[in-house]
């Protein structure tokens, strides 16, 4: 089983509740209120997504957070990377020096495409996507099938 830590998916929850209000500002405790995640963990995820860049912080008063870009351009496998480092399915796709075997790994190779994959796959999802409610739907069930041309619509 492949699993996300869980800082790594509340960043994205966190995140995609800031693409959700572009206009707003918001502080650390009304994102964690909106969320129902522990306003201590939403700050240390805002503090790093905004040390990569993906959130921008004003303070204040009237300070708050919000995304540093629109949020067709953040993608989820950035959040991932600001809250984990960098994605990596197996230990040697990330951290080749910790591992012994690398030199003799017959598996290492395709581990590197297959995370390759998985990565691109997560790039290819932006912040905007996931807070559009039915983009990942089955085409089948965005819309009902329309009648075709010599279907009878009434039933005698």
């Amino acid at each position: 089983m492949i699993i996300l830590s869980k800082l790594a998916d509340y960043g994205v929850i966190v995140a995609t509740h800031l693409a959700a209000y572009p206009d707003r500002q918001v502080t650390a405790g009304a994102v964690a209120a909106a969320t129902q995640l522990p306003q201590a963990t939403v700050a240390k995820l805002l503090k790093a997504m905004a040390h990569a860049g993906l959130v921008a912080a004003t303070r204040g008063a009237s300070g708050g957070y919000r995304l540093a870009r629109e949020a067709t351009t953040i993608s989820v496998a950035e959040v991932i990377a600001a809250i984990d480092g960098d994605i990596g399915l197996t230990q040697c796709s990330v951290h080749v020096d910790e591992c012994s075997r690398t030199t003799y790994c017959p598996t290492r190779p395709h581990w590197a495409a297959i995370n390759r994959a998985v990565g691109q796959a997560l790039a290819a999802v932006s912040l905007d996507a996931m807070i559009t409610p039915a983009v990942f739907a089955p085409r089948g069930l965005l819309l009902p099938a329309a009648p075709k041309a010599d279907e009878t619509r009434y039933s005698a």
